[in-house]
């Protein structure tokens, strides 16, 4: 069952196998629009179409890595091909590499900044020249966090890439606006995902005692923001980020990190 909010919109939403990725993707197929899934893993990015399909969505699977240009590309030539046009993109493949700073390495760096920087500027940049040339305007949106905003231990090119995309945003107002794209951003707090949990199997525990609502994000909670900025009613909210945290970044504690290697 579709609620037509979407309807004849097209979008593409990367690392969108699982979690919040994931729950975008499904909420705009729900909404009625027509759905390019990403996944670097092409098994998960089928299974998580075929999920969305059953449910009674438009969606396809588009295995790639979004840090390869060649990719980023292609996948927008893949949704333009497959359903006309590309009105929505949702940067949300990123990478988290938690390391001491004094023992980061230039392969860890290059790992994070190629896929969460690189891979969105010029996926951004293929996605907005095709807004651009069909003349009816777009929607673009990243996945920033609050890591973005306030230091956490361990975090430090994380952290810098996230607060990137928020000045990303920011900057394509400038450049994307005369062709009626929006540009925003959401900062997660800490959400229960599939990746946050193989980091630390407590992660709910851990950070749901540091948050002031008493519990962790759902990816559902993102994906309810993203509608919004997604949506006809925010046209005129662009270069905006918001911050979807249950209040964490309003007081900032950090937990117990214990699971991060230290050198010795």
């Amino acid at each position: 069952m579709t609620n037509g909010l979407f309807e004849k919109q097209v979008a593409i939403v990367t690392g969108a196998g699982v979690g919040i990725g994931y729950a975008i993707a499904e909420q705009l197929a729900l909404g009625g629009a027509s759905v390019l899934l990403n996944d670097v893993d092409a098994h998960v990015a089928g299974e998580a179409a075929g999920q969305i399909q059953a449910a009674g969505g438009i969606c396809e699977a588009f295995a790639g890595d979004v840090s390869n240009l060649d990719t980023v590309q292609a996948m927008v030539d893949a949704a333009v091909a497959r359903y006309g046009r590309l009105d929505m993109l949702v940067c949300n493949a990123g990478l988290t590499v938690w390391g001491d700073f004094f023992a980061y390495t230039p392969d860890m760096f290059d790992r994070v900044v190629s896929l969460n920087l690189r891979g969105t500027y010029f996926l951004t940049q293929a996605a907005a020249r095709q807004m651009r040339a069909q003349g009816d305007g777009g929607r673009i949106l990243f996945m920033s966090s609050v890591t973005g905003h306030q230091a956490v231990p361990y975090l430090s090119v994380y952290s810098m890439s996230k607060a990137g995309l928020e000045m990303l945003a920011k900057n394509l107002v400038i450049e994307l606006s005369p062709y009626h794209v929006t540009v925003n951003c959401i900062a997660p707090g800490a959400t229960t995902t599939p990746r946050n949990l193989s980091d630390d199997p407590n992660y709910d525990a851990v950070w749901g005692r540091v948050t002031p609502t008493g519990k962790v994000s759902k990816p559902l909670d993102m994906a309810q923001a993203a509608l919004f900025f997604l949506s006809p009613a925010a046209s005129q909210v662009t270069g905006q980020t918001l911050v979807v945290d249950g209040g964490w970044s309003a007081i900032s504690p950090s937990p117990s990190l214990d699971f991060v290697e230290k050198p010795e």
